[in-house]
């Protein structure tokens, strides 16, 4: 038999198997490393995508956020002139009432009563003034307890006081206060 030397066809043929691994293994390393830069290139066109929306987003809630702002201020200044418009329309509801106060403390004046000043405060009046008599102040006092717009009338103090014109008889200052009738008052008015 004959001796055939086949080592370096084996040799040649591991040879071309290695070549042929490496350009594989080359191959497969450049097509991942280009599938790794497409997956990067589109994870980072996403999360740019998503920051444009996020920006956009953020810039309509700025915008809405200006609005809300606006209207409530608007809500501001309605609520401002509806209580003004209240103030008015009480006032103007109230107008007739005062005259009607006015005028039946004059009717409730016996002579010889003064008054000096007049406070109001809701609806109790705080009145000063003077008397040439004690028995005059009572009357006042009646008169007032009689009437339909004042209630609970109360005299606060009373004091004698000589008369400026040097006369013998006293003066008599007094404080008083009251209450106003004005729920029943005013369905009349």
């Amino acid at each position: 038999m004959a001796h055939i030397n086949l080592l370096p066809w084996r040799e040649r043929l591991r040879e071309e198997r290695k070549r042929e691994f490496f350009t594989i293994l080359v191959g497969v390393v450049i097509i991942s490393a280009g599938v790794l830069f497409l997956v990067d290139r589109y994870f980072n066109g996403e999360i740019d995508t998503q920051m444009a929306r996020n920006d956009f987003i953020a810039a309509e809630i700025a915008v809405l956020d200006e609005r809300v702002a606006e209207i409530n201020q608007l809500r501001q200044q309605k609520e401002d002139i509806r209580s003004r418009m209240n103030v008015i329309t009480d006032l103007q509801g109230t107008r007739p009432v005062i005259v009607r106060i006015f005028d039946e403390l004059v009717k409730t004046l016996p002579d010889g009563v003064y008054y000096e000043s007049l406070n109001r405060v809701d609806d109790t009046i705080s009145i000063e003034g003077f008397a040439e008599s004690y028995a005059r102040i009572t009357e006042l006092l009646r008169r007032l307890d009689d009437s339909e717009w004042f209630q609970e009338s109360d005299l606060d103090g009373i004091s004698a006081v000589p008369r400026a014109d040097n006369s013998l008889t006293e003066a008599f200052t007094f404080t008083l206060s009251l209450s106003l009738q004005l729920s029943d008052q005013q369905e009349e008015v």
